[in-house]
């Protein structure tokens, strides 16, 4: 895992990136259907982190399985500090 973090340090700082800017300009799921999105990524995440654990594809399909909940990850910790950084400036406000 190691190795694969030191490979894809830029794609994991890009999306980290976005997911700031895209939690900061959204803000948090307020709506049912935004909500049931966010399950769904939620979700998606875990399936793939399962798989990731379990080894079930080897070689470059685990390794794709691996970098995509990598990067999965980055981008929904970002959207979720960008957007409750958005909702700690509204109540500074």
């Amino acid at each position: 895992m190691t190795l694969l973090v030191s490979s894809l340090w830029p794609e994991l700082a890009a999306s980290l990136a976005l997911g700031l800017a895209i939690g900061a300009v959204t803000g948090l799921p307020r709506g049912r259907i935004a909500q049931m999105a966010a399950g769904l990524l939620l979700l998606g995440l875990a399936a793939l982190i399962a798989l990731a654990i379990w080894r079930v594809l080897p070689g470059v399909a685990g390794f794709r399985i691996e970098a995509g909940a990598l990067v999965l990850g980055a981008y929904l910790t970002g959207c979720g500090v960008g957007g409750l950084g958005r909702l700690a400036a509204r109540r500074a406000s």
